[in-house]
Protein backbone atom coordinates (compact mmCIF):
# COMPACT_ATOMS: atom_id res chain seq x y z
CA UNK A 1 0.00 0.00 0.00
CA UNK A 2 1.35 3.60 -1.02
CA UNK A 3 2.49 5.61 2.00
CA UNK A 4 0.78 8.79 0.44
CA UNK A 5 -2.47 9.11 -1.09
CA UNK A 6 -1.44 11.88 -3.35
CA UNK A 7 -0.38 12.11 -6.83
CA UNK A 8 3.23 13.10 -7.12
CA UNK A 9 4.61 15.22 -9.96
CA UNK A 10 7.75 13.71 -12.23
CA UNK A 11 10.30 16.43 -11.65
CA UNK A 12 11.75 19.73 -11.25
CA UNK A 13 14.74 20.91 -13.36
CA UNK A 14 16.87 24.20 -13.65
CA UNK A 15 19.31 25.59 -15.85
CA UNK A 16 22.04 28.30 -15.54
CA UNK A 17 24.47 30.20 -18.11
CA UNK A 18 25.98 32.52 -16.18
CA UNK A 19 29.81 33.43 -17.14
CA UNK A 20 31.31 34.25 -13.42
CA UNK A 21 28.94 32.78 -11.02
CA UNK A 22 29.31 29.29 -9.24
CA UNK A 23 26.83 27.68 -11.55
CA UNK A 24 26.70 24.64 -9.36
CA UNK A 25 26.03 26.55 -6.03
CA UNK A 26 23.19 28.13 -7.67
CA UNK A 27 21.41 25.07 -9.16
CA UNK A 28 21.86 23.24 -5.60
CA UNK A 29 20.14 26.02 -4.04
CA UNK A 30 17.44 26.33 -7.47
CA UNK A 31 16.95 22.38 -7.40
CA UNK A 32 16.41 22.92 -3.15
CA UNK A 33 13.69 25.45 -3.90
CA UNK A 34 12.04 22.61 -6.45
CA UNK A 35 12.03 19.69 -4.09
CA UNK A 36 8.49 19.68 -3.67
CA UNK A 37 8.77 18.11 -7.47
CA UNK A 38 10.34 15.09 -6.76
CA UNK A 39 12.34 13.69 -3.53
CA UNK A 40 13.72 10.49 -5.09
CA UNK A 41 17.03 11.27 -6.82
CA UNK A 42 18.86 14.75 -8.12
CA UNK A 43 21.88 15.55 -10.13
CA UNK A 44 23.53 18.16 -11.40
CA UNK A 45 25.90 18.51 -14.99
CA UNK A 46 28.46 21.80 -15.65
CA UNK A 47 30.10 22.54 -18.66
CA UNK A 48 33.14 24.78 -18.48
CA UNK A 49 33.00 25.14 -22.28
CA UNK A 50 35.39 22.06 -22.55
CA UNK A 51 34.74 19.35 -20.29
CA UNK A 52 31.60 17.85 -18.70
CA UNK A 53 31.42 17.26 -14.70
CA UNK A 54 28.51 14.98 -13.54
CA UNK A 55 27.09 13.91 -9.96
CA UNK A 56 23.87 12.06 -9.14
CA UNK A 57 22.66 9.72 -6.33
CA UNK A 58 19.33 9.09 -5.23
CA UNK A 59 18.12 10.77 -2.59
CA UNK A 60 17.05 14.54 -1.52
CA UNK A 61 19.25 17.35 -2.88
CA UNK A 62 20.60 18.00 0.39
CA UNK A 63 21.74 13.98 0.38
CA UNK A 64 23.03 13.54 -2.95
CA UNK A 65 25.27 16.74 -3.22
CA UNK A 66 28.18 18.05 -0.27
CA UNK A 67 30.59 20.51 -1.00
CA UNK A 68 33.31 18.34 -2.34
CA UNK A 69 30.47 18.11 -5.18
CA UNK A 70 29.76 21.55 -5.89
CA UNK A 71 33.51 22.12 -5.78
CA UNK A 72 34.06 19.27 -8.27
CA UNK A 73 31.50 20.58 -10.52
CA UNK A 74 33.12 23.42 -12.81
CA UNK A 75 32.10 25.66 -15.15
CA UNK A 76 29.67 27.95 -16.92
CA UNK A 77 26.75 26.56 -17.85
CA UNK A 78 25.12 24.29 -15.11
CA UNK A 79 21.38 22.06 -15.14
CA UNK A 80 19.86 20.28 -12.78
CA UNK A 81 16.69 17.86 -11.61
CA UNK A 82 15.53 16.50 -8.96
CA UNK A 83 13.13 13.36 -9.71
CA UNK A 84 9.73 11.33 -9.04
CA UNK A 85 9.55 8.53 -11.23
CA UNK A 86 6.65 8.47 -13.95
CA UNK A 87 7.91 6.97 -16.47
CA UNK A 88 10.96 4.30 -15.51
CA UNK A 89 11.24 3.04 -11.71
CA UNK A 90 12.82 4.43 -8.92
CA UNK A 91 16.39 3.65 -9.92
CA UNK A 92 19.72 5.04 -9.87
CA UNK A 93 20.33 4.22 -13.08
CA UNK A 94 17.20 6.35 -13.65
CA UNK A 95 18.56 10.17 -11.79
CA UNK A 96 19.13 12.65 -14.27
CA UNK A 97 20.42 14.85 -15.98
CA UNK A 98 21.48 12.39 -18.42
CA UNK A 99 24.52 12.46 -20.72
CA UNK A 100 24.58 10.83 -24.64
CA UNK A 101 27.51 11.62 -27.29
CA UNK A 102 26.76 13.42 -30.90
CA UNK A 103 26.51 9.70 -32.92
CA UNK A 104 28.56 12.14 -35.66
CA UNK A 105 30.44 14.63 -33.69
CA UNK A 106 30.96 12.85 -30.29
CA UNK A 107 29.73 16.00 -28.45
CA UNK A 108 28.43 15.31 -24.89
CA UNK A 109 25.03 16.69 -24.48
CA UNK A 110 23.34 16.50 -21.44
CA UNK A 111 19.29 16.66 -20.86
CA UNK A 112 16.71 16.86 -17.68
CA UNK A 113 13.29 16.43 -18.41
CA UNK A 114 9.85 17.30 -16.74
CA UNK A 115 6.51 15.41 -17.89
CA UNK A 116 5.93 12.30 -19.69
CA UNK A 117 5.86 11.08 -23.19
CA UNK A 118 3.45 9.12 -24.33
CA UNK A 119 4.49 7.81 -27.72
CA UNK A 120 7.97 6.48 -25.91
CA UNK A 121 7.54 3.04 -26.66
CA UNK A 122 7.92 3.29 -30.45
CA UNK A 123 10.68 5.85 -30.44
CA UNK A 124 12.32 3.66 -28.42
CA UNK A 125 11.95 0.64 -30.60
CA UNK A 126 13.02 2.87 -33.07
CA UNK A 127 16.34 3.80 -31.52
CA UNK A 128 17.13 0.43 -30.74
CA UNK A 129 16.96 -0.67 -34.37
CA UNK A 130 19.42 2.04 -35.09
CA UNK A 131 22.00 0.55 -32.78
CA UNK A 132 21.35 2.63 -29.70
CA UNK A 133 21.87 1.07 -26.03
CA UNK A 134 19.63 2.57 -22.96
CA UNK A 135 21.39 2.77 -19.59
CA UNK A 136 17.80 3.77 -18.47
CA UNK A 137 14.18 2.65 -18.35
CA UNK A 138 13.65 6.67 -18.81
CA UNK A 139 11.46 7.97 -21.41
CA UNK A 140 13.78 11.28 -20.71
CA UNK A 141 16.83 9.14 -22.18
CA UNK A 142 14.80 8.72 -25.20
CA UNK A 143 14.71 12.51 -26.10
CA UNK A 144 18.14 12.50 -25.14
CA UNK A 145 19.26 10.02 -27.90
CA UNK A 146 16.91 11.70 -31.04
CA UNK A 147 19.26 14.98 -29.85
CA UNK A 148 21.92 12.44 -30.40
CA UNK A 149 20.99 11.38 -33.70
CA UNK A 150 19.24 14.39 -35.24
CA UNK A 151 20.35 15.20 -38.65
CA UNK A 152 21.02 18.95 -39.36
CA UNK A 153 23.79 21.52 -38.60
CA UNK A 154 22.02 24.09 -36.85
CA UNK A 155 19.90 23.37 -33.50
CA UNK A 156 16.87 24.70 -34.81
CA UNK A 157 17.20 22.21 -37.51
CA UNK A 158 18.01 19.60 -34.70
CA UNK A 159 15.03 20.63 -32.24
CA UNK A 160 12.31 20.75 -35.25
CA UNK A 161 13.48 16.74 -35.99
CA UNK A 162 13.41 15.97 -32.21
CA UNK A 163 9.94 17.73 -31.12
CA UNK A 164 8.40 16.49 -34.38
CA UNK A 165 8.54 13.30 -33.12
CA UNK A 166 7.99 13.82 -29.20
CA UNK A 167 4.26 13.15 -28.02
CA UNK A 168 3.18 14.14 -24.81
CA UNK A 169 4.52 16.66 -21.77
CA UNK A 170 8.52 17.59 -21.52
CA UNK A 171 9.49 20.97 -20.14
CA UNK A 172 13.20 20.03 -21.29
CA UNK A 173 16.76 21.72 -20.32
CA UNK A 174 19.82 20.68 -22.62
CA UNK A 175 22.83 21.64 -21.95
CA UNK A 176 26.08 21.49 -24.57
CA UNK A 177 29.74 22.47 -24.11
CA UNK A 178 29.00 25.55 -24.94
CA UNK A 179 24.70 26.60 -24.93
CA UNK A 180 22.12 26.12 -22.64
CA UNK A 181 18.86 25.01 -24.16
CA UNK A 182 15.08 25.40 -22.66
CA UNK A 183 12.54 23.18 -24.53
CA UNK A 184 8.78 23.22 -23.75
CA UNK A 185 6.13 21.11 -25.15
CA UNK A 186 3.35 22.72 -27.33
CA UNK A 187 0.36 22.31 -25.17
CA UNK A 188 2.61 23.14 -22.39
CA UNK A 189 1.47 20.86 -19.98
CA UNK A 190 4.19 21.14 -17.26
CA UNK A 191 5.55 24.79 -16.26
CA UNK A 192 9.01 26.37 -17.17
CA UNK A 193 10.08 29.85 -17.13
CA UNK A 194 12.97 32.26 -17.62
CA UNK A 195 15.02 34.83 -15.32
CA UNK A 196 17.96 37.23 -15.69
CA UNK A 197 20.97 36.59 -13.54
CA UNK A 198 24.03 39.63 -13.93
CA UNK A 199 25.30 38.79 -17.71
CA UNK A 200 23.36 35.54 -17.78
CA UNK A 201 19.93 33.41 -17.97
CA UNK A 202 18.63 31.01 -15.56
CA UNK A 203 15.96 28.81 -16.33
CA UNK A 204 13.06 26.93 -13.71
CA UNK A 205 10.52 24.37 -13.84
CA UNK A 206 8.94 27.66 -10.99
CA UNK A 207 9.28 30.85 -10.45
CA UNK A 208 9.82 30.15 -6.61
CA UNK A 209 13.42 28.53 -7.40
CA UNK A 210 13.98 32.29 -9.00
CA UNK A 211 13.42 34.44 -6.65
CA UNK A 212 14.68 32.51 -3.74
CA UNK A 213 18.47 33.65 -5.54
CA UNK A 214 17.01 36.79 -5.22
CA UNK A 215 16.18 36.54 -9.38
CA UNK A 216 12.66 38.20 -11.06
CA UNK A 217 11.10 35.88 -13.19
CA UNK A 218 11.28 37.72 -16.30
CA UNK A 219 8.47 35.42 -18.33
CA UNK A 220 7.15 31.68 -18.98
CA UNK A 221 8.75 29.95 -21.74
CA UNK A 222 6.11 29.88 -23.93
CA UNK A 223 4.04 26.21 -25.60
CA UNK A 224 6.25 25.29 -28.20
CA UNK A 225 8.90 27.62 -27.92
CA UNK A 226 12.89 26.94 -27.66
CA UNK A 227 15.61 29.42 -25.71
CA UNK A 228 18.96 28.96 -26.78
CA UNK A 229 21.42 30.64 -24.93
CA UNK A 230 25.52 31.23 -25.70
CA UNK A 231 27.96 33.34 -25.30
CA UNK A 232 25.30 35.79 -27.85
CA UNK A 233 22.42 36.19 -25.63
CA UNK A 234 19.27 34.27 -25.27
CA UNK A 235 17.36 33.04 -28.72
CA UNK A 236 14.00 32.51 -29.00
CA UNK A 237 12.33 30.36 -32.20
CA UNK A 238 9.17 27.33 -32.56
CA UNK A 239 10.08 24.76 -34.23
CA UNK A 240 7.02 22.77 -34.96
CA UNK A 241 3.34 24.21 -35.34
CA UNK A 242 1.42 25.11 -32.69
CA UNK A 243 -0.35 22.28 -31.28
CA UNK A 244 -4.84 21.93 -31.62
CA UNK A 245 -5.11 23.04 -28.07
CA UNK A 246 -2.81 24.29 -24.72
CA UNK A 247 -3.11 21.62 -21.94
CA UNK A 248 -1.73 23.47 -18.55
CA UNK A 249 -2.06 20.20 -15.45
CA UNK A 250 -4.90 21.59 -13.29
CA UNK A 251 -2.86 20.14 -10.95
CA UNK A 252 -0.04 22.17 -11.00
CA UNK A 253 -2.79 24.70 -9.36
CA UNK A 254 -4.18 22.89 -6.59
CA UNK A 255 -0.89 20.47 -5.76
CA UNK A 256 2.12 20.62 -7.60
CA UNK A 257 3.29 23.77 -7.62
CA UNK A 258 4.77 26.01 -4.66
CA UNK A 259 1.89 28.71 -3.61
CA UNK A 260 4.46 31.45 -4.14
CA UNK A 261 5.17 30.48 -7.92
CA UNK A 262 3.28 31.49 -10.69
CA UNK A 263 1.69 29.68 -13.39
CA UNK A 264 0.27 30.64 -16.88
CA UNK A 265 0.61 34.17 -15.44
CA UNK A 266 -1.44 33.73 -12.08
CA UNK A 267 0.12 33.10 -8.40
CA UNK A 268 -0.85 29.63 -6.93
CA UNK A 269 -1.91 31.11 -3.61
CA UNK A 270 -5.18 33.20 -4.19
CA UNK A 271 -5.79 30.49 -6.73
CA UNK A 272 -6.00 27.74 -3.63
CA UNK A 273 -8.01 30.50 -2.03
CA UNK A 274 -10.32 30.95 -4.83
CA UNK A 275 -10.46 27.14 -5.04
CA UNK A 276 -11.06 26.90 -1.10
CA UNK A 277 -14.07 29.95 -1.55
CA UNK A 278 -16.08 28.31 -4.36
CA UNK A 279 -16.15 24.76 -2.21
CA UNK A 280 -18.12 27.12 0.58
CA UNK A 281 -20.23 28.33 -1.78
CA UNK A 282 -20.99 24.47 -3.44
CA UNK A 283 -20.92 22.70 -0.25
CA UNK A 284 -21.79 24.70 2.34
CA UNK A 285 -22.32 23.17 6.06
CA UNK A 286 -22.67 24.26 9.80
CA UNK A 287 -19.16 23.36 11.77
CA UNK A 288 -17.28 25.00 14.05
CA UNK A 289 -13.64 25.46 12.71
CA UNK A 290 -12.31 24.84 9.15
CA UNK A 291 -8.83 23.27 9.10
CA UNK A 292 -6.50 22.36 6.11
CA UNK A 293 -4.92 19.22 5.48
CA UNK A 294 -1.27 20.77 5.17
CA UNK A 295 0.28 22.21 3.22
CA UNK A 296 -0.84 22.54 -0.32
CA UNK A 297 -4.36 22.84 1.57
CA UNK A 298 -3.89 25.49 3.66
CA UNK A 299 -5.01 28.92 1.50
CA UNK A 300 -8.06 26.72 0.29
CA UNK A 301 -8.80 25.97 4.07
CA UNK A 302 -8.41 29.61 4.49
CA UNK A 303 -10.59 30.36 1.50
CA UNK A 304 -12.97 28.25 2.34
CA UNK A 305 -13.23 29.53 6.13
CA UNK A 306 -13.34 33.46 5.09
CA UNK A 307 -15.88 32.58 2.27
CA UNK A 308 -18.07 30.68 5.04
CA UNK A 309 -17.82 32.66 8.08
CA UNK A 310 -16.52 29.98 9.52
CA UNK A 311 -13.28 30.37 11.78
CA UNK A 312 -10.08 29.17 10.50
CA UNK A 313 -7.97 27.04 12.45
CA UNK A 314 -4.57 24.97 12.42
CA UNK A 315 -5.68 21.24 13.71
CA UNK A 316 -2.69 19.17 12.28
CA UNK A 317 0.89 19.62 12.30
CA UNK A 318 2.72 18.06 9.80
CA UNK A 319 6.53 16.68 10.52
CA UNK A 320 8.07 17.30 6.70
CA UNK A 321 10.80 14.65 6.96
CA UNK A 322 8.82 11.41 6.76
CA UNK A 323 9.32 9.20 4.28
CA UNK A 324 12.59 11.57 3.30
CA UNK A 325 15.01 8.63 4.98
CA UNK A 326 16.79 6.03 3.98
CA UNK A 327 15.82 4.45 7.31
CA UNK A 328 13.32 2.47 7.50
CA UNK A 329 11.21 2.71 10.22
CA UNK A 330 10.41 -0.90 12.65
CA UNK A 331 7.37 -2.05 12.89
CA UNK A 332 5.60 -0.26 15.41
CA UNK A 333 6.67 2.92 13.74
CA UNK A 334 4.54 1.55 10.29
CA UNK A 335 1.71 0.39 12.06
CA UNK A 336 1.42 4.48 13.11
CA UNK A 337 0.86 5.01 9.44
CA UNK A 338 -0.77 8.44 9.29
CA UNK A 339 -0.05 9.79 12.81
CA UNK A 340 4.04 9.94 12.10
CA UNK A 341 3.20 12.11 9.16
CA UNK A 342 0.52 14.25 11.44
CA UNK A 343 -0.14 15.32 14.40
CA UNK A 344 -3.67 16.01 15.48
CA UNK A 345 -4.48 19.05 17.66
CA UNK A 346 -6.85 17.92 20.70
CA UNK A 347 -7.05 21.26 22.10
CA UNK A 348 -8.19 22.74 18.95
CA UNK A 349 -10.59 19.67 17.99
CA UNK A 350 -11.72 18.31 20.96
CA UNK A 351 -15.90 18.75 20.82
CA UNK A 352 -16.22 20.86 17.58
CA UNK A 353 -17.53 20.19 14.48
CA UNK A 354 -14.83 19.98 11.77
CA UNK A 355 -14.48 21.05 8.10
CA UNK A 356 -11.40 19.37 6.94
CA UNK A 357 -9.89 20.53 3.43
CA UNK A 358 -7.72 18.68 1.33
CA UNK A 359 -6.76 18.84 -2.76
CA UNK A 360 -7.47 15.14 -3.61
CA UNK A 361 -8.69 11.62 -2.99
CA UNK A 362 -6.57 9.41 -4.86
CA UNK A 363 -6.99 5.80 -4.36
CA UNK A 364 -8.57 6.47 -0.67
CA UNK A 365 -6.30 4.81 1.85
CA UNK A 366 -4.94 8.65 3.81
CA UNK A 367 -7.94 9.85 3.75
CA UNK A 368 -9.66 7.55 6.33
CA UNK A 369 -6.70 7.55 9.01
CA UNK A 370 -6.40 11.06 8.74
CA UNK A 371 -10.14 11.51 9.26
CA UNK A 372 -9.74 8.88 12.21
CA UNK A 373 -6.65 10.92 13.71
CA UNK A 374 -9.32 13.97 13.76
CA UNK A 375 -11.83 12.06 15.92
CA UNK A 376 -9.33 10.30 18.56
CA UNK A 377 -8.55 14.05 19.22
CA UNK A 378 -11.93 14.79 20.22
CA UNK A 379 -13.33 15.90 17.10
CA UNK A 380 -17.67 15.52 17.17
CA UNK A 381 -18.11 15.77 13.16
CA UNK A 382 -15.69 15.88 10.39
CA UNK A 383 -17.25 16.88 7.08
CA UNK A 384 -14.43 16.56 4.37
CA UNK A 385 -14.08 19.25 1.19
CA UNK A 386 -12.06 18.36 -1.52
CA UNK A 387 -10.56 21.04 -4.10
CA UNK A 388 -10.73 19.09 -7.21
CA UNK A 389 -13.71 16.95 -8.94
CA UNK A 390 -13.42 13.27 -8.23
CA UNK A 391 -10.44 11.64 -10.16
CA UNK A 392 -11.62 8.79 -12.06
CA UNK A 393 -9.06 8.64 -14.98
CA UNK A 394 -5.14 8.16 -14.76
CA UNK A 395 -2.44 10.40 -15.94
CA UNK A 396 -0.04 9.97 -18.58
CA UNK A 397 1.82 13.16 -18.64
CA UNK A 398 3.60 13.12 -15.86
CA UNK A 399 1.54 12.40 -13.01
CA UNK A 400 1.96 9.43 -10.85
CA UNK A 401 -2.33 9.10 -10.53
CA UNK A 402 -2.52 5.21 -10.23
CA UNK A 403 -4.60 2.90 -12.64
CA UNK A 404 -7.83 3.15 -13.36
CA UNK A 405 -8.38 -0.05 -11.14
CA UNK A 406 -6.71 1.68 -8.20
CA UNK A 407 -8.98 4.85 -8.69
CA UNK A 408 -11.31 5.33 -5.65
CA UNK A 409 -13.32 7.50 -7.71
CA UNK A 410 -13.69 5.48 -10.67
CA UNK A 411 -15.15 2.66 -8.93
CA UNK A 412 -17.52 3.82 -6.37
CA UNK A 413 -20.32 6.79 -5.71
CA UNK A 414 -19.55 10.26 -3.64
CA UNK A 415 -21.65 7.89 -1.08
CA UNK A 416 -19.65 5.25 -0.85
CA UNK A 417 -16.63 7.03 -0.88
CA UNK A 418 -18.07 8.36 2.18
CA UNK A 419 -18.87 5.70 4.06
CA UNK A 420 -14.90 4.28 3.10
CA UNK A 421 -13.23 7.69 4.34
CA UNK A 422 -15.73 7.80 7.57
CA UNK A 423 -16.71 11.51 7.13
CA UNK A 424 -19.84 13.09 8.35
CA UNK A 425 -20.06 14.65 4.83
CA UNK A 426 -18.31 15.21 1.80
CA UNK A 427 -17.75 17.37 -1.04
CA UNK A 428 -15.85 17.63 -4.31
CA UNK A 429 -15.40 21.13 -5.91
CA UNK A 430 -17.23 20.95 -9.17
CA UNK A 431 -15.21 21.15 -12.70
CA UNK A 432 -16.54 24.85 -13.36
CA UNK A 433 -15.40 25.92 -10.09
CA UNK A 434 -12.16 24.50 -10.32
CA UNK A 435 -11.48 26.10 -13.73
CA UNK A 436 -12.67 29.75 -12.31
CA UNK A 437 -9.98 29.56 -9.72
CA UNK A 438 -7.50 28.93 -12.05
CA UNK A 439 -7.72 31.93 -13.80
CA UNK A 440 -7.02 29.93 -17.10
CA UNK A 441 -9.65 29.34 -20.08
CA UNK A 442 -10.88 26.16 -19.26
CA UNK A 443 -9.89 25.66 -22.80
CA UNK A 444 -6.54 26.12 -21.84
CA UNK A 445 -6.28 23.35 -19.29
CA UNK A 446 -5.90 19.86 -19.30
CA UNK A 447 -8.35 18.08 -16.71
CA UNK A 448 -8.37 14.10 -18.31
CA UNK A 449 -7.93 13.15 -14.70
CA UNK A 450 -11.37 14.74 -14.06
CA UNK A 451 -13.45 13.80 -17.46
CA UNK A 452 -11.38 11.56 -18.94
CA UNK A 453 -10.81 13.31 -22.34
CA UNK A 454 -7.49 13.37 -22.70
CA UNK A 455 -5.49 16.00 -25.56
CA UNK A 456 -3.87 13.43 -26.90
CA UNK A 457 -4.07 9.73 -28.15
CA UNK A 458 -3.33 7.28 -24.75
CA UNK A 459 -3.69 4.48 -25.53
CA UNK A 460 -0.05 3.25 -25.75
CA UNK A 461 0.98 4.79 -22.33
CA UNK A 462 -2.52 2.95 -20.73
CA UNK A 463 -1.09 -0.78 -22.09
CA UNK A 464 2.58 0.46 -21.20
CA UNK A 465 1.44 1.90 -17.55
CA UNK A 466 -0.16 -1.85 -16.58
CA UNK A 467 3.24 -3.45 -17.96
CA UNK A 468 5.37 -1.12 -15.90
CA UNK A 469 3.86 -1.98 -12.59
CA UNK A 470 4.70 -6.04 -13.49
CA UNK A 471 8.16 -5.07 -14.60
CA UNK A 472 9.39 -2.18 -11.79
CA UNK A 473 9.90 -4.32 -9.02
CA UNK A 474 11.88 -6.92 -10.91
CA UNK A 475 14.14 -4.57 -11.71
CA UNK A 476 14.36 -2.72 -8.66
CA UNK A 477 15.06 -5.89 -7.04
CA UNK A 478 18.06 -6.72 -9.73
CA UNK A 479 19.56 -3.43 -8.96
CA UNK A 480 19.52 -4.27 -5.62
CA UNK A 481 21.64 -7.53 -5.82
CA UNK A 482 23.63 -5.59 -7.88
CA UNK A 483 24.34 -2.90 -5.05
CA UNK A 484 25.14 -5.51 -2.54
CA UNK A 485 27.63 -7.45 -4.76
CA UNK A 486 25.55 -10.68 -5.00
CA UNK A 487 25.44 -12.84 -8.37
Amino acid sequence: MPESDNPREACGVFGVYSPGDDVARLTFYGLYALQHRGQESAGIATSNGEDFSLRTGMGLVAQVFDEEDLAYLKGHIAIGHTRYSTAGGSLACNAQPIVVHDRLTGEPIALAHNGNLTNVDILREDLEAQGIAFESTADSEVIAHLFAIAPGQRWEERFHYVMRRLEGAYSVVIMTRDRLFAMRDPMGVRPLCIGRINSGWVIASESCALEHLGLQMEREIQPGEVLMIDAEGCASFFPVAPARKRAICTFEYTYFARPDSRIGGQLVYPAREAMGAILAEEHPVEADIVIGVPDSATPAAIGYARASGIPYREGLVKNRYVGRTFIQPDQRIREAGVSLKFNALSDVLAGRRVVLVDDSIVRGTTTPRVIALLRRAGAREVHMRITTPPIVSPCFLGVDMATKAELIAANHSIEEIRQHIGADSLGYLSLDGLNRATGQDPNDLCNACFTGVYPLNVQMQMDRLEAERVREPALAAAESLNRAGRP
